[in-house]
């Protein structure tokens, strides 16, 4: 028996996440009173009982009994139990913007502000984030993606990544991403954009990544970058961070961000200690 609790802040995907689950063969249920867990799992654990994977949603709308699962929990390892915790987090921001894009009104918010509705729900759910087994946080992904990792971990049952890595080129023209947590600035480098033959291609054409990379000093920056990367990465990962956005900017965002994101993320290829990923957002203005 698989049995797998789905929780975390409101608006990050929860509901989303039992939907794909159940769509894998897992059978859910959401926001089943606490008080009901317990014999819900023995109900489910049942010898002969055809149902052999089942996803549960818990959440602040549990209310005051939210403050008993912790208890619960543990009385349920005591006798035999095991489960899993999946904990959807999302930032602070993202969930403010998603709440006034569906016009849904935040459980703890009730007539006040969201944000203030956010901090309180953070605040309660310290306990179930602390004990979860895997930390998704959807601020970056896609629909597909969150499909993706859950497909990885629950059906296919691959090693759980403790971090996704965005590696994302810019063009500061256009701004600095406001998710970044470094920022690289390569506009030091020579620009292909005043090379007539190079000006309209990008950072993924060959002949571009050639100009640039035919630069020593571009080779000096992406191993000092590379090296300081690959330092920060596993101690991001004791700190508990599940979410790390490098950014790498020129001027458009379309030649020398483009390809040293590019080596970048050749660079670090994939590891088992965490997921990797690249964009370039401004790659097509």
């Amino acid at each position: 028996m698989r049995f797998v609790i789905v929780t975390g802040m409101s608006g990050a995907g929860k509901s989303t996440a039992l939907k794909m689950l159940e769509d894998v063969g897992y059978f859910c249920v959401d926001n089943l009173p606490i008080q009901l867990l317990r014999k819900f799992a023995e109900l489910a654990c049942t010898p002969g009982n055809e149902i052999n994977k089942v996803a549960m949603g818990v959440d602040v709308r549990n209310g005051r009994a939210l403050k008993e699962l912790e208890h619960v929990l543990e009385s349920m390892v005591i006798e035999g139990f095991h489960y899993e915790i999946l904990f959807l987090d999302a930032a602070d921001a993202v969930l403010v913007k998603r709440y006034k894009e569906t016009r849904r009104a935040h459980p703890l918010a009730k007539n006040g502000r969201i944000d203030k509705g956010i901090a309180a729900e953070r605040e309660q759910l310290v306990f179930l984030k602390q004990h979860a087994d895997y930390i998704l946080d959807t601020s970056q992904l896609l629909t597909r993606e969150l499909k993706l990792e859950l497909d990885k971990i629950f059906v296919q049952n691959q090693e759980f990544k403790n971090i996704m890595i965005t590696i994302l080129s810019f063009g500061f023209k256009y701004g600095i991403p406001s998710d970044s947590d470094l920022v690289f600035d390569v506009r030091f480098l020579p620009n292909p954009f005043y090379i007539e033959e190079l000006k309209h291609k990008t950072g993924n054409d060959r002949e571009v990544q050639d100009y640039v990379m035919g630069y020593d000093i571009a080779h000096e920056f992406l191993n000092k970058l590379t090296d300081m990367v690959e330092f920060l990465i596993p101690n991001y990962i004791i700190e508990g961070k599940n979410q790390l956005v490098i950014s790498i900017g020129c001027t458009g965002g379309k030649h020398r961000s483009v390809t040293l994101a590019n080596r970048l993320f050749e660079t670090l290829g994939p590891k088992d200690e965490y997921g990797l990923k690249i964009e370039h957002r401004d790659i097509n203005r």
